[in-house]
Parts: structure tokens; sequence; C-alpha cells
């Protein structure tokens, strides 16, 4: 049993959630308020009031009404896969989880589109889609945990955002919950409704500040034929961006991700997998592509050597089977995983794809220079221009001086950031972690018309307050 301590709910309050949800759907010990009072960060001590589990739209609506009558702030909590302190409730929070709401249906093979409940997770829908010879092309690490409420709610991007876009691409319409408790029904699954402005959109991203995303119709495609896992080791990142245009010109990527020496590292050691090859290099690309003719595969090869020639690529190895394809994939996706264990300070930054050599030579020097004892793991989706800088913490630093010092740099890293027009957010969202670096990717103006958005929605300011800004 933990020792978390967190404000009470009174008895009346209490009371009415119970007759809401049910008693034993109210939770207030301490072991439930730290599962879901937090999400993979672990910079904040969460103090949430209480958690409560609706089982239909209905009962979430009656938890939000009642809520806006006591003046209850409430933090929305999915899977709690986020990196960025977007679902950790601090101070004496309502914690809405979605888990009970996790039922897929109507699905329709004309649309190609599905009904999902905020808490299904990603993988289930995944399965689902597989199910019915489609695919759903939205895909991370944390597919085994994450629900589509929260991919809503910070517009997840992934693995494969270079062929098939981010979250929001995928969401033919949703119903959210507003901070009054309305119901908005949104775009109802329409290809084409230019009918006014499109409220979904704002939702998507919106890191439940404006409202609790409750259902979603989502997009399916058809699946990949036969697809390719291509890893290559590179010497620099320059030789990585010439590797990608090299490849783009010829064929069309499912992926284009990269990872370090020290990524690779960790994730063999602590994961048990092998090396995808025994000549180390200081960046490794890995590429996925799809096998629609024997074509591919030869034009593929054919690139591999032109780089190699090229002095861009100096091993590589490519997937002949499924499961190394899978354990190819893990070389990678596998790294957020392996680290956590040394409570990462995470940078998700991004800017376009060409600018992304010279961007990365900046932080770099800036980060080598202000950390020269703390190890620095890169990845990211290179392809869309979103590289994750992780800086590891050592064992004997206390959480809070670490934290102290990661932040004084990060102001540095959002400033290069903002010379290259760059996001300080590219796809965790903005949470408490990044909330006082939003300036440099937003104006002020834009903030300010994003503060009388979350009025419109939630006008008494309960829907996950702090997070993206400060009312």
């Amino acid at each position: 049993m933990n020792d978390l301590v967190a404000p009470s709910l009174s008895s009346e309050t209490a009371s009415a959630l119970a007759a809401i949800v049910g008693a034993e759907r109210v939770l207030t010990d301490a072991d439930s308020l730290l599962q879901y009072g937090r999400d993979w960060t672990r910079f904040h001590t969460p103090a949430p009031s209480a958690v409560v589990l609706p089982g239909s739209i209905e009962e979430v609506q009656a938890v939000v009404r009642l809520a806006a009558q006591e003046q209850l702030a409430i933090v929305p909590s999915g899977g709690r896969t986020g990196l960025s302190a977007g679902a950790v409730a601090l101070n004496g929070e309502l914690v809405v989880a979605f888990d009970r709401l996790n039922t897929i249906s109507d699905f329709n093979p004309v649309e190609r589109t599905v009904r999902c409940g905020a808490g299904v997770i990603t993988e289930q829908l995944q399965q689902f889609a597989e199910e019915q010879g489609l695919f759903y092309p939205v895909d991370f690490a944390s597919a085994g945990s994450s629900q589509i409420g929260g991919n809503i709610s910070t517009n997840a991007g992934g693995i494969k955002v270079i062929r098939h876009g981010m979250t929001r691409d995928w969401v033919a319409g949703l119903k959210l919950v507003t901070g009054t408790g309305e119901l908005l029904d949104l775009n109802r699954g329409l290809v084409k409704n230019n009918a006014g402005y499109d409220l979904r959109q704002l939702v998507i991203g919106a890191e439940g500040t404006l409202g609790l995303v409750v259902e979603a119709t989502m997009s399916l495609a058809r699946p990949p034929k036969d697809p390719a896992v291509l890893v290559l080791g590179v010497p620099d990142m320059g030789a990585i961006m010439q590797v990608l245009s090299a490849y783009q010109g010829r064929m069309e990527l499912q992926a284009f991700e990269f990872f370090s020496e020290l990524a690779l590292q960790k994730v063999v050691e602590h994961q048990g997998l092998q090396r995808p090859f025994e000549t180390p290099t200081d960046y490794y690309a890995l590429l996925e592509f799809e096998q629609v003719s024997e074509a591919d595969m030869d034009t593929a090869m054919a690139l591999f050597e032109h780089c190699v020639e090229q002095g861009w690529v100096v091993d590589g190895v490519i997937s002949q089977s499924v499961a190394q394809a899978e354990n190819l994939w893990r070389l990678r996706e596998d790294i957020s995983e392996t680290i956590t264990r040394w409570t990462p300070y995470k940078n998700d930054i991004s800017t376009t794809i060409s600018k992304v050599p010279d961007f990365l030579a900046e932080v770099e020097q800036v980060v080598n220079g202000a950390y020269p004892d703390f190890e620095i793991v890169w990845f990211g989706h290179i392809g869309d221009g979103n590289v994750h800088l992780n800086i590891l913490k050592p064992d004997a630093l206390p959480v809070d001086e670490f934290k102290a010092r990661c932040g004084e740099v990060s102001k540095w890293v959002c400033e290069i950031v903002q010379r290259y027009g760059g996001s300080v957010s590219a796809e965790h969202g903005v949470g408490l972690l990044k909330k006082d670096y939003l300036g440099y990717s937003r104006s002020a103006l834009e903030i300010e018309l994003m503060r009388q958005i979350k009025q419109a929605f939630d006008p008494r300011g309960i829907m996950n307050p702090g997070k993206i800004f400060d009312a």
C-alpha cells in the first residue's frame, strides 16, 4: 500500500456519484488514486479526490453535470500512456476513467468505418480491423494499453505517420460531453461536410480541456501487402536524410524511423534482443515498405546498394519473414519502455523534414554541452520531421534536481525550435510538462483564442484545468 494522501470528496458528493455509477465504481483507496491519477510521466505526485468509472455516455453526462454544479475539476483518464502529464490529477480533481466504455459496434463495410467507445484499446481496434480484412494504421509502442479516447485527445501519431497521417485523419466523427454536460455529435461519419466550422478538429488534440470524448467513429483502410522491414546503419544525420530522399524518390514508404546507438544498446541489453548486424554506427534508420510485386524488393535492394556506394549506409539487414520483421521493429518500438526505468526527461520536437539535420545538429550541440554527465537517447519519426530527445536521470540524482536541470536546458532547445519554425510538442501534447514552452510554438494571439474556445466549451473551467495553459 502506498502512502498517497489526496483531498477527500464531501459525503454528499460521494453519495451523488455512487448514485450515478454505483458505489463500487467510485474509488477512493490510495492504490486506485495513484494508478488512475497519473500517466507515464513521473515528475508529479498525483492527488485526485476520487476515481469514477462510468459505463455509459449518459452516466458521463450526469457525472459532468454534478461536477459543474459542485465546481469540481475533472481529469480524463484513458490508458494513461501519455508523456506530457496531460492525465495527471494534482489538486483533488475527480478522475473520470473510460475503461468501461470499451465496445466496438456498427461496423460499416461500405464506409469502412466502425464505432468505438472511448475506452477501446488501440490494439483492440487494430485486431477488429484485421478480422474484417482491413487495417487501422495509427500505431505506436503503447497500442496494447492506450485507449482511443486518449489517442483522439492527444492526436496520437506514432510510426506510420509518413504514410497514413495522425489520429485526426482517421476520426470520421466523435461524441463529446462538454463542460456543462451537453452531448455534441460531431460530423457523424461524413466524408464531405463543409457546413460551418468543423468542431471535431478542435476537439482532436485538445487534451480533454474542451470536454470528454466518449465515442468515436473511426475510419479503416486496406491492409498493407506483405510489408518488409529494412534496418540500416548510417554514420550521421545528414546521411539519414539522404537515405530518406533516395527511397522516397522511388518507393512509397510505410514508415521511416531512426534511433541512436545508445538507444540500440539499451534495448539489446534490457529486452534480450539481438543487434541487427555487428557493425556499430552512430545512427540507425528503419524503413518499412509494401511488396506489391517482386519488383519492390528488387528496387529496395538496388537503393540499398546505391546508398552504400554513396557512403550513406555502412551496413544493413532486411526481414525475410514476419517474425524477423517484428523483431526488427522491436529495436525501435521497445525504446520508450526500456528507458522508463531512468525517468527520462523527454523533448518531443519537430520541424519541417528538410531542416532536420541542421536542426538536430544545433540541438545536439546545446544538449551535449549542458549535460556532459547525462546519457542522451535519440529516436523518432524522422520521415515526418519529429525527433525525440530523451535525457536519462542518473540513479543517484534526485528527481526534482534532475527536472530542474533539464527544464533550464529545455528553454534553450525551445529557442532553437522557434528559430526553425517547429513545434515544442510534435505528438505527445502539452499537458503540464510542456505548457511553459507553448509560447515558442504558438503566438500570444493563438493562445488567447485557445482560451476563448475553452471558455465556450467549458464555461466553468472544470475540464482538465491547468493543462496546455493556465486559465
